[in-house]
């Protein structure tokens, strides 16, 4: 499950609690940090407070972050994208797609670090950084284009790494000690978590910073600054996340499409779960629908989704969190019947709409995964019951051409005034009276 929300906790797989998150995984394989008070001789030239070398421990963390982000992006512009060039493991345009701008944030992190170096002391403390930040910090809005790519990056290279000639190159890398144990993705993924970082950052140099001292105001300033960049990249990465996966959406018509789909300008998360027969689903919350898909793989395509049922919107739809051992699972007569198929971490989504019900019971990988996914659903309808706005329904069966029966197999749900579920019910009691029959049973 991928949580796109910056409301959401960070769930299992490929996920991000914001979509500026950052890597923790990452973060434990960087190189070993510095302290400032092992780098310079402190109190040489006269003493400190505990609260003034805690402050300048914060301003030199700032600082030499910036140096290693530097130091990263040149690393993966020159062990990565220019020998994969050179030798055309990878084509010229297929490697601008995955490392979008990357080039065009070196300059902007070396012209921070410069700064913050000339601000410096010769004893190797800073009394001032909150004009350098208040100057800087606007430079940051040059990542809105880089991680707003990051989605089609991110598709474009795991695909490519089905090619064998990549898959060898990179594991090279990988196991080469320049790339401290990270992969590609690791690498191109650094701005992102550097990014959410800053106001971290800048809440420690804040915390051990006097109200009286000169650097307050300037500070202040550049923490509302540093927020407001945050929350509108993430918001127009968001943006451009959610297109991403509806152009990637599959119609069973052509041309046939929904409307509460089409309007969607947010991903609250997206994952694969499975349904109550084991079957696996890709399904995607957007901010007024629930969209059931299946993933296919199309020739050297991107992966896209084929919807395998009607859309729900978020207003109608009726959330259960099912208990463990509640659910059974399995396609046979013996899994219909038997306590041993009993399983855990599902829940059910239902949606009645001209007098049909639609029914679905998905299982989460795990009880956390089962639970952000409970969590995402219930802050959907909430957003959704504070809006005003009523937004278009789309006529059943009509707009994407997708059958309206939810999971009918055995241990299913069955859906009233479906011809093809009451084929399929009749079917079972005529296969269960026989086997009753057979037995002698009544």
């Amino acid at each position: 499950m991928r949580v796109t929300s910056a409301t959401g906790a960070r769930p299992s797989s490929s996920a991000t609690a914001t979509r500026v998150s950052t890597a923790t995984a990452s973060a434990t394989k960087r190189r070993d940090s510095k302290l400032w008070s092992e780098t310079f001789d402190v109190g040489a030239t006269q003493p400190l407070t505990s609260k003034e070398i805690k402050r300048q421990e914060a301003i030199f963390e700032l600082a030499q972050g910036e140096q290693d982000l530097v130091e990263d992006l040149k690393l993966a512009k020159k062990a990565y994208h220019d020998p994969m060039l050179k030798l055309s493991i990878m084509t010229e345009q297929e490697l601008n797609q995955i490392f979008g701008t990357l080039d065009s944030l070196i300059p902007l992190h070396e012209d921070l670090l410069s700064r913050l170096r000339d601000a410096r002391k010769p004893d190797g403390s800073t009394e001032h950084v909150g004009h350098i930040l208040t100057d800087w910090l606007p430079c940051l809005y040059s990542y809105t284009p880089y991680c707003s790519n990051q989605v089609k990056a991110k598709a474009l290279l795991d695909q490519r790494k089905q090619d064998r000639r990549v898959q060898d190159f990179l594991q090279r890398c990988l196991q080469s000690p320049f790339s401290r144990k990270l992969d590609l993705w690791n690498f191109l993924d650094i701005p992102r978590s550097r990014l959410v970082k800053y106001p971290l950052l800048l809440r420690e140099i804040l915390k051990h910073t006097p109200n009286d001292h000169p650097d307050r105001q300037h500070l202040d300033e550049a923490m509302v600054m540093v927020q407001s960049v945050v929350a509108d990249i993430n918001r127009r990465t968001g943006e451009s996340e959610c297109q991403y996966y509806k152009d990637r959406l599959l119609y069973t018509e052509d041309g046939r499409r929904d409307g509460l789909i089409d309007r969607s300008k947010t991903l609250s998360c997206h994952g694969e779960l499975k349904n109550n027969r084991g079957a696996k689903l890709h399904v995607f919350l957007f901010q007024d629908v629930l969209v059931i898909t299946r993933s296919i793989s199309l020739n050297d395509q991107p992966v896209s989704y084929q919807l395998c049922r009607q859309p729900i919107p978020i207003r109608q739809l009726d959330l259960e969190d099912l208990s463990d051992g509640e659910m059974r699972v399995g396609g046979s007569i013996r899994g219909a019947f038997s306590n041993n198929e009993r399983t855990k971490n599902f829940f059910r989504v239902s949606y009645r709409s001209g007098g049909q019900l639609q029914s679905h019971c998905f299982q989460a990988s795990d009880a956390f995964n089962k639970q952000q996914w409970i969590n995402c659903i219930r802050q959907a309808k909430e957003a959704a019951a504070l809006s005003g706005e009523q937004p278009p329904q789309a006529e059943p069966g009509i707009d994407t051409g997708l059958e309206i029966c939810g999971e009918t197999g055995l241990g299913g749900e069955m859906e009233a005034g479906q011809g093809h579920c009451v084929l399929g019910c009749l079917l079972l009691v005529t296969m269960v009276t026989t086997v009753f029959s057979s037995t002698g049973a009544t």
